[in-house]
């Protein structure tokens, strides 16, 4: 019996192949456990019929989008696991080392804020127009210019696949 959500298996193969070039691309790695990662890919496509975006499917979702936008997959959250835990809440992405068999993927604490402290989070307007008092850093790749918000800079610059180590806070 099926029922809206269903997801044809060439639809779920043409999404893996597509998120895997574009990971890659990026310079991050999916999770190598093949069957595990096509049914995260499969439920952050039954999360797109259902919302109409792709909610992190380890995640409970509001249905209301400007709500949910910190955990569109991929997350505001996957940078920060990986640097601390080697991998996305949701285990999707993964590290260099555990892609490689390496190292396990292990339990990661949760770090998405309630409801409400999101929602006042969002209509909060922490730096009156200040720059020294921004929400979040602001890194900057010393090799393209690229420019990231968030509390550490990414792994691997998204625009020339420069190393975390070559950006420097910029405010």
């Amino acid at each position: 019996m099926s029922n809206a959500f269903d997801i044809d298996p060439e639809e779920l193969e043409r999404a893996y192949q597509q998120l895997k070039r574009e990971t890659e691309a990026s310079g991050y790695h999916l999770n190598p456990d093949f069957e595990f990662t096509k049914a995260l890919i499969e439920s952050l496509l039954i999360n797109e019929k259902r919302y109409g975006y792709q909610a992190c499917p380890c995640r409970l979702a509001s249905g209301k989008k400007e709500e949910d936008l910190d955990l569109i997959c991929p997350c505001d959250y996957r940078d920060s696991d990986l640097t601390e835990h080697s991998a996305c809440y949701c285990g999707l992405y993964v590290s260099e080392a555990i892609y490689k068999g390496e190292a396990r993927v292990k339990p990661i604490p949760e770090r998405r804020l309630g409801r409400e402290e999101r929602l006042k989070k969002m209509t909060a307007n922490p730096n009156n127009g200040d720059l020294k008092n921004l929400a979040y850093p602001v890194w900057r790749c010393k090799v393209c210019g690229y420019l990231a918000a968030r509390n550490e800079p990414p792994e691997v610059c998204p625009i020339c696949k420069a190393k975390k180590e070559r950006f420097e806070r910029f405010l």
